[in-house]
């Protein structure tokens, strides 16, 4: 991994499990708990692929595990990120550019049902039986309204952040709109003002070529 990669996707993480431990394990709503870790991990391996989505999503899923008020087996959840963030990695595109919100929304719910159930999974191989007395049904369905709501306001803004600090063409220049992790919440306003912006040097560049010429027609009067 990079250095840049490294030293966001730690930034990221550390953060991300402070406003999870912090804030949102203590809103006390019904079933399960918001996850921002997990979307930090399915944002960066969406814009990195798999390889380094895996290594992201276990070294997060460590610090959550050792984070207080863990109660768990440590390695646990590093196990679950570890595996969303390898998968989610898969699903990257070639070109690097997403079209539409929907293949990142479907990623989103499909991450917090997978993440769910084999975090429940795990627990049941080691004897936690906490989901159960919940009801797994219940912490599915809560788990994906919750992840879906936040991830409009996370998941682009990281994979945005992920392009940058790439020093990625496509974070400079996406087409007209067409990368969805720069265009998902501006609804196109931030891509317009960049091309007015290429539109008015390209006016500037003129006018200083239509400047030489009048000034080299001069000299050779």
């Amino acid at each position: 991994m990079r250095f840049n990669r490294i030293l966001l996707s730690t930034t990221l993480v550390v953060v991300a499990l402070v406003l999870q431990v912090s804030i949102l394990a203590r809103l006390q709503l019904p079933g399960a708990v918001p996850d921002l870790l997990l979307l930090v991990v399915l944002a960066l391996a969406l814009v990195y692929g798999h390889v380094s989505g895996a290594l992201i999503g276990f070294g997060a899923g460590l610090l959550a595990d050792l984070a207080p008020p863990a109660d768990h087996a440590a390695g646990r959840y590093a196990l679950v990120l570890c595996v969303i963030g390898y998968l989610a990695g898969l699903t990257k595109p070639e070109n690097g550019q997403l079209r539409s919100a929907t293949g990142p929304m479907v990623m989103v719910v499909a991450a917090a049902v997978a993440s769910t159930l084999l975090y429940a999974g795990v627990g049941a191989l080691v004897g936690d039986t906490a989901a159960r007395h919940v009801g797994l049904v219940s912490l599915l369905i809560s788990a994906v309204i919750y992840d879906v709501l936040l991830a409009p306001f996370t998941v682009p803004l990281i994979m945005a952040l992920a392009r940058r600090a790439e020093n990625d063409p496509l974070a400079e220049n996406t087409g007209a709109g067409t990368d969805v992790s720069t265009g998902w919440m501006a609804s196109g306003t931030g891509l317009r003002i960049g091309s007015q912006r290429s539109g008015l040097r390209i006016k500037a560049a003129r006018s200083r070529a239509a400047r030489a010429g009048r000034i080299k027609g001069v000299k050779r009067l």
